[in-house]
């Protein structure tokens, strides 16, 4: 059975690929990537450029895999770098394969599609690769959401081109995030996995959520086409500090209850939209979607902080804003205290007279 019909390959035909960045790190790695295509032979085929890219980052992975297959394991520190190194030369190869098409004049709608397909493929090894570089299956939903959440977002970056048939790349994306996973190997390397979790608490806990709300609270900043920061400060300020003020507190529980720091926050489901919003365009107005955000995560705060005050104060029996008042000693009570006859002072002689 075709997977293509006929009108399908006569509109391929008309394909035409569109691409836009405003990446941060690209124009840095273009010498490097110019001056590695140069290297290239011109007998040298693009797609075979980009399939042994995938081929090396899929073996690298896999080695890390092999060492921790269920990423609760230490694994070696070269497997670590070697992971790291194996990203780095998949992401230069993915990078010329198409400097390469049109060095050698052939390029092709299938140049695109191989491509973009052995991207979705290396998407799931390399956040299986991270997982096992950091432990994360200590925390197995943790790891979940971390590999479902990449592969999300790059179906959302195709999502996105297929509806307005150019491929966006903003200033903190794919080249950013590879980076990011080396730094995360080397760190592996340098100070080894057991950083990531020592005596059962991972040192991650407390840094993830913070970051999940610094990051996005600059990107949101800077990336708002509406100038949602400058148009609306204090708001702004506002929400993502109740946001933080919410984290903060359950560090604060997190401490004081001797337990591990959730990475999950309800909270962070408000940035989560933001984000979103900005991502596919900005379908609502950010102005409107900042203020439900921000009335969210402030209801959000104080729903939270309330349970944990009642959820105390009912167990340790205490009253969060009142004293129950203790009545005061009789004169009668006291001077029998002071003389040494209370009662407990007379049933204690009392005992010693029946054991005589």
């Amino acid at each position: 059975m075709r997977q293509l019909d006929d009108s399908q390959l006569r509109r391929l035909e008309e394909h035409k690929y569109s691409c836009m960045s405003v990446s941060l790190m690209d124009p840095l790695m273009q010498k490097w990537w110019c001056w590695l295509v140069e290297q290239c032979p011109l007998t040298l085929a693009p797609n075979l450029i980009t399939i042994t890219g995938l081929a090396i980052n899929i073996f690298t992975s896999l080695i890390l895999v092999y060492y921790s297959p269920d990423a609760k394991q230490e694994v070696p520190r070269w497997a670590c770098f070697l992971c790291a190194f194996g990203l780095f030369i998949y992401q230069s190869l993915d990078a010329i394969d198409g400097k390469q098409a049109r060095r050698t004049g052939t390029s092709s709608p299938l140049g695109e599609l191989f491509d973009h397909g052995c991207d979705s493929l290396s998407t799931v090894f390399v956040s299986l690769g991270v997982s096992c570089s950091v432990r994360l299956g200590m925390l197995p939903y943790w790891m979940f959401f971390q590999c479902m959440m990449a592969v999300t977002l790059f179906y959302c970056a195709h999502w996105q081109t297929y509806v307005s048939g150019t491929l966006r790349f903003g200033y903190i994306d794919v080249t950013e995030a590879q980076f990011g996973v080396m730094a995360i190997h080397m760190v592996s390397v340098i100070l080894g996995p057991e950083f990531w979790a020592m005596k059962g608490t991972s040192v991650l806990s407390p840094v993830v959520p913070l970051s999940l709300i610094l990051v996005p609270a600059v990107l949101i900043a800077w990336k708002s086409p509406e100038g949602l920061f400058l148009q609306d400060p204090t708001i702004y300020l506002l929400t993502f500090g109740c946001v933080a003020a919410r984290v903060t507190n359950r560090l604060v529980v997190a401490h004081m209850t001797k337990s591990e720091m959730a990475y999950s926050d309800a909270s962070l489901l408000g940035p989560a939209a933001l984000f979103l919003n900005q991502y596919f365009n900005c379908p609502i107005s950010e102005k409107y979607l900042l203020y439900c955000v921000c009335a969210y995560v402030i209801y959000d705060l104080i729903k939270y902080c309330r349970q944990v005050c009642l959820e105390i104060c009912e167990h340790l029996n205490i009253m969060m804003f009142t004293i129950i008042p203790k009545y005061p000693q009789t004169k009668a009570t006291s001077s029998m205290e002071k003389n040494g006859s209370s009662s407990k002072y007379m049933t204690r002689s009392k005992s010693k007279v029946k054991n005589n």
